[in-house]
């Protein structure tokens, strides 16, 4: 019931505003005679990212870059839209033709003012994905959340793994604060692994803004 009072008119107001190459494309919302909601959106093919890595493994370095920078370039028109999205995860990163990345599911996302942080205090999203912040239930910039969210993504192409275990929510924040690194076998280049450990900042203030992000070395290389 809170869905549908709170989070879908919400969801409907930002879908119909929206209009991105790397974003499913909502093309219109019908409603029904008894009060049901339909949306005509974008077709993706490839399945999404967490299905492509549970059945191929961990992503080359080349081919996680292609798709990655075209989510970072996703977030990067969201957050200048002043939309926070507060539910990235694998799942909703859909693929294309298998190199072109779509996201999609606007249901826990929230209109913030560009002009001032208008921290939140919600809980959104998936608790493998969630930020130390949100996590703890302190105010905080779902923007920066976002950030964190693109970081365990980020994880999971590289190694076809979760960098957290979400079942043991105390440990889970106490590993957060370690930080991450890549397991030994797997090759993943210097810059790759500095913009994994600038994503997955456990201090809100220091990790870096989604122009920061754009902006890194590794996604700015060949």
């Amino acid at each position: 019931m809170e869905f549908i009072q709170r989070f879908l008119p919400r969801e409907l107001q930002i879908v119909r505003r929206l209009d991105h190459k790397n974003i499913i494309r909502v093309y219109e919302t019908l409603e029904s005679s008894d009060g049901k909601i339909y949306m005509v959106m974008e077709l993706a093919e490839g399945g999404d990212v967490f299905d492509c890595v549970a059945q191929g493994g961990p992503m080359p370095e080349g081919r996680t870059k292609l798709l990655f920078r075209q989510l970072v370039e996703a977030i990067l028109y969201l957050h200048s839209r002043g939309v926070a999205h507060r539910d990235l995860k694998c799942e909703n990163a859909l693929l294309h033709k298998g190199v072109i990345l779509k996201l999609t599911d606007f249901g826990f996302a929230k209109l913030i003012p560009t002009t001032s942080a208008d921290l939140s205090r919600t809980f959104c999203g998936s608790t493998a994905y969630a930020a130390p912040e949100v996590l703890q239930g302190v105010p905080h910039d779902s923007r920066k959340g976002d950030i964190w969210g693109l970081g365990v993504v980020l994880y999971v192409m590289l190694c076809a793994s979760l960098p957290f275990d979400d079942t043991d929510i105390p440990k889970m924040l106490w590993k957060q604060q370690k930080g991450v690194s890549i397991p030994s076998p797997l090759s993943v280049t210097q810059d790759c692994q500095d913009l994994l450990q600038r994503l997955l900042e456990p201090d809100m203030v220091q990790r870096p803004s989604i122009e920061e992000v754009n902006s890194h070395a590794w996604l700015t290389s060949p």
